[in-house]
C-alpha cells in the first residue's frame, strides 16, 4: 500500500566533530494508519548518497533505534527508522512488546506492508541514490527486514542482528533481491539452532547470495546494552559480537555501493 508522506514534527541538530547531524521526525501513512519514523542525515555532504532503512526491535521506535539510525548518518548514509507499529504506539513492558509484535508476525503481509511503506518514504528522499538502498534489523526488527527481502522489494542488502528467521512461506525467498547478512548470537535460545538451519534450507534453496555469522556465547539482543549482562536470562549484551557485527555491517556495505 502506498504510503503518504503528511508531515513533519520535530526536528534538531546534533554536533560533532567531523559532522553536522541532522535528525527529523516524519509523519507518513499506511493506509489510514499513521507512522512516525526518524530520519538522520549529515548535512555536511552534498549529492546523493546510499540510504539505509532501520527496523526497531519489539517495543517499536524507540532511543536504541533512533541511536543506531544516527550512527549510520555518521558513516555517511541517509538512514531512516521506520515505524512498523503505527504513531504513540511504543510498547512499555515485555508482555505489550510480546503482544504489538506477535500482530505482524501473525500476518505478515500486513508486516511487509508496513516495511515497504517506511522503504518508499527512505528512496522518496531527495538525498538517496534509489539504486543503493539497504535495511537494517534488530530483533523483531531483523526479522522485518528479511520479510520485506522476501517480498521481492528492491533491496541491495539486509542486515539481520539477533533477528527472527522464520517465515511461514519459505518459497517466498526466490523473490529475493538483495544480498543478505545474518549477525546471530550462537547461544540464542529464542531463535534455535533448528530456525537456523531452516533458514540456511530456504536461502540456499533459492539460490540467495547469503552469509550468517554466528557469535560464540552470545545470546539474544547481543548489540543492545540496556539488555544487562547475564546470558543466563537469555538476551545480554555481549560488547565484542556488538562491535564485531558493526564493523562486519560496514564491510558489507562497502561491498554492496562500491
Amino acid at each position: 500500500m502506498k504510503a503518504l508522506i503528511t508531515g513533519l514534527a520535530t526536528a534538531m541538530v546534533i554536533s560533532t566533530a567531523q559532522a553536522e547531524i541532522k535528525t527529523e521526525k516524519i509523519d507518513y501513512k499506511d493506509g489510514d494508519v499513521v507512522l512516525e519514523g526518524y530520519l538522520a542525515y549529515d548535512d555536511a555532504i552534498t549529492g546523493t548518497r546510499p540510504g539505509i532503512l532501520v527496523f526497531h526491535a519489539w517495543k517499536g521506535l524507540d532511543d536504541y533505534a533512533m541511536m543506531r539510525t544516527r550512527e549510520l548518518a555518521r558513516l555517511g548514509y541517509v538512514a531512516f527508522a521506520a515505524d512498523i507499529y503505527g504513531k504513540g504506539v511504543r510498547p512499555q513492558t515485555t508482555q505489550e512488546a510480546a503482544q504489538q509484535a506477535g500482530i505482524y508476525r501473525a500476518d505478515r503481509p500486513l508486516m511487509r506492508r508496513r516495511a515497504a511503506a517506511g522503504l518508499e518514504v527512505l528512496r522518496g528522499n531527495k538525498m538517496v541514490d534509489p539504486a543503493k538502498i539497504a535495511a537494517i534489523g534488530y530483533c523483531f526488527g531483523g526479522g522485518v527486514a528479511l520479510e520485506l527481502a522476501r517480498s521481492g522489494a528492491d533491496l541491495a542488502g539486509v542486515v539481520s542482528f539477533h533477528g527472527n528467521l522464520d517465515t511461514p512461506d519459505p518459497a517466498d525467498a526466490s523473490n529475493i533481491k538483495a544480498k543478505i547478512l545474518v549477525c546471530h548470537g550462537a547461544a540464542d535460545p529464542h531463535v534455535t539452532m533448528d530456525a537456523v538451519l531452516a533458514f540456511r534450507k530456504e536461502m540456499e534453496g533459492a539460490h540467495v547470495d547469503w552469509q550468517l555469522i554466528m557469535y560464540g556465547g552470545a545470546v539474544h539482543a547481543f548489540t543492545d546494552p540496556d539488555a544487562g549482562d547475564d546470558p543466563s536470562r537469555g538476551a545480554a549484551y555481549n560488547a565484542a559480537a556488538d562491535h564485531r557485527s558493526w564493523r562486519l555491517m560496514q564491510s558489507f556495505f562497502d561491498e554492496l555501493f562500491q
